[in-house]
């Protein structure tokens, strides 16, 4: 049996090494708090996104005064949103926040904003009564009176949220208890609950010692408020005659003009319950809208950014990424070739949605869209899957597309259902945009952290088989057979209607019927996938470093300074430059060390993305 390279001691010589390279991430580590003070050059942040747009002036309603009592309850005005066609508007350009969109994009940002979701909804005689984020928008500037004692805006904090309830909703009755519990569920109060006990309530938690969650929480639910109140002064409809000149509110304009004449209508129509008269001044609205300044009227990206809306594209595609992965994994365990094919068939449409709302939104952004939290992590899944895809079809081993599969589910679920921020599309931040090679730096950054995730999900399958499977292993004998046929060049016919063995060749199916000789070619197959993964990694994360370095050097002057995300990438590229050293020594059992040390980069990959962000300033205070 091979013995280890031990040193004239007797210490192991990849104890030596790790010992070294503690102390050298030690460094590392400590050595950059002196960095964490220092201040962000200008551009270094992205640009302020109020989502208020400032005039100057007092800006009337745009669509006329409006009533103080509504005419209209719960049951009456579900009824009016579904007489209203709202498709004139949808893709109507509006000038907010830094650039222009359409009034379907800044609906559904609005709501999100408010209600803490894309769409208002409330419960009404046991029914869910659901609106389209349009309509809340437009409804809010022409009925508000309708919802200052609806449940609409929403509180992330549920101690602050139920502080406003208990005061709201008095009472131990059962109707009191049960009506607290129906408002606890929605996850919102009313703007009429706010603007009664926020005072008190602000005063009851001032010495808590969780007083800052209040606070954010308190603070994030007064800004639904400022967009509820105010939300009438982003119609910056009007387009301008160059692009150079600003965009103008549609109260702007002359009572007498065709366009705002059309949006009084419209407000007038909309507060007396009339749908049909509604739907001719929301035509009447987009067509002279069209007509002022048609040589500054945006004619493209509008259907693009409209598409891009519906299509939904990150979620659809997370979905059919869960269900190939499922698909794989059954297909490992079973060995049925036809779950193979099923897989597939998810896969591929779930790379193509994928990749489709990624390019879309770059057309839109005008830009590379990598450019903050959420962005980079539809980047990273994207650059992961397009890589996986790409190996299970060179090498023949499907394990590499469930890897894929894996990492694209894992990802955009995190990205589109945890409100990571930059979800809406905004502008860039100045530093972003100083040099070419930042678009090299990040992208090949982003690609190696897909890698890493990728190399994780593979190093997974070793640690499931190894720990739990001490005979032939079913739950992966399908990548292992799949391996084998990548070692043989053969390519497997698959027929759905064999088992996946059958399909292959006999040394493979020998091979897998030999328990111990089996149960090795899995565990062999498996480390021979997660470190070509883990190999590109390495080297893809250490180009990204050095681009990092030069581009640091063309925008603030210096190659290097321990800020916090440069030392952290460092020590991410440090752990694998662990791994493919531990490959060269003759410790025992490598592939296992390799896959551990996998989810220990992982873990550290995962610090350097969203952690060094969230916790330690620097000089990366865009990324």
């Amino acid at each position: 049996m091979t013995q280890a390279v031990t040193s004239r001691r007797g210490i192991p010589l990849w104890f030596r090494v790790l010992i070294f390279v503690a102390v050298i991430l030690a460094v590392l580590v400590l050595w950059p708090s002196r960095a964490l003070g220092q201040t962000p050059p200008a551009g270094n942040a992205h640009p302020d996104q109020s989502m208020i747009d400032a005039h100057d002036g007092a800006i009337m309603p745009p669509f006329g005064m409006y009533l103080r009592e509504t005419r209209f309850d719960a049951t009456s005005k579900h009824k009016f949103a579904a007489k209203i066609d709202l498709s004139p508007l949808r893709d109507v350009p509006v000038f907010h926040s830094g650039r222009v969109k359409i009034m379907d994009t800044l609906a559904r940002e609005t709501i999100t904003a408010i209600c803490g979701r894309a769409d208002y909804f409330e419960v009404a005689d046991a029914k869910k009564l659901a609106y389209d984020p349009l309509f809340t928008l437009l409804d809010l500037m022409i009925d508000p009176a309708f919802y200052i004692d609806r449940p609409l805006m929403h509180v992330n904090y549920i101690n602050l949220r139920d502080m406003f309830l208990e005061r709201a909703i008095s009472g131990d009755d059962p109707a009191a208890v049960a009506q607290r519990a129906k408002w606890r569920k929605l996850t919102r109060i009313s703007p009429a609950m706010y603007q009664r006990f926020a005072s008190d309530i602000a005063a009851r938690f001032a010495n808590e010692k969780d007083a800052a969650a209040y606070n954010d929480a308190l603070d994030q639910a007064e800004r639904a408020l400022t967009l509820v109140d105010r939300s009438g002064a982003n119609m910056d409809l009007v387009a301008p005659a160059t692009k150079d000149r600003p965009w103008n509110h549609i109260s702007q304009l002359p009572e007498s003009h065709p366009a705002r004449a059309a949006a009084l209508a419209l407000g007038a129509a909309w507060r007396a319950g009339d749908a049909s008269a509604a739907n001719a001044s929301i035509v009447a609205l987009r067509d002279e809208l069209a007509k002022i300044n048609p040589g500054g009227y945006p004619t493209t990206r509008r259907a693009m950014e409209l598409t891009y809306n519906r299509l939904n594209a990150f979620e659809w595609g997370l979905w059919l990424y869960v269900a190939a992965f499922v698909a794989f994994l059954l297909a490992f365990g079973t060995g049925r070739a036809w779950l193979i094919v099923l897989a597939m068939v998810f896969l591929v449409p779930a790379l193509a949605m994928h990749a489709g709302g990624f390019l879309i939104r770059c057309l839109i952004a005008e830009r590379f869209a990598i450019q903050n939290q959420f962005e980079s992590m539809t980047g990273v899944s994207l650059f992961a899957a397009i890589v996986g895809v790409s190996m299970a079809a060179i090498r023949k081993q499907w394990l590499y597309a469930a890897a894929a599969a894996g990492v694209g589910f894992l990802v955009l679920i995190t990205a589109t259902q945890t409100r990571i921020p930059g979800a809406a599309i905004e502008r860039e931040a100045a530093i972003l945009n100083t040099s070419v090679l930042l678009k090299y730096h990040v992208t090949t950054v982003l690609t190696s952290y897909g890698l890493i995730a990728l190399g994780f999900i593979n190093s997974l399958f070793y640690l499931v088989t190894h720990y739990l499977a001490p005979k032939p292993a079913p739950a992966l004998a399908g990548a292992a057979l799949a391996g084998a046929v990548g070692d043989t060049g053969a390519t497997p016919a698959l027929n759905p209607g064999r088992d996946l063995a059958t399909e292959l060749s006999g040394a493979a199916v020998a091979a897998s019927n030999d328990a111990p000789a089996g149960r090795a070619r899995v565990l062999h197959d498996l480390d021979r996938a997660q470190m070509t993964v883990l190999q590109l990694a390495f080297w893809t994360l250490g180009v990204g470093i050095l681009l990092g370095a030069w581009w640091a050097d063309h925008s603030w002057g210096r190659w290097w300074a321990f800020d916090p995300k440069e030392t952290w990438a460092l020590v991410t590229w440090i752990v694998y430059l662990i791994v493919i050293h531990l490959r060269f020594t003759a410790v025992k059992n490598k592939a296992l060390l390799t896959a551990w040390m996998s989810v220990v980069g992982f873990i550290v990959m995962i610090w350097t993305y969203f952690g060094v962000n969230l916790l330690l300033p620097g000089l990366h205070a865009y990324a």
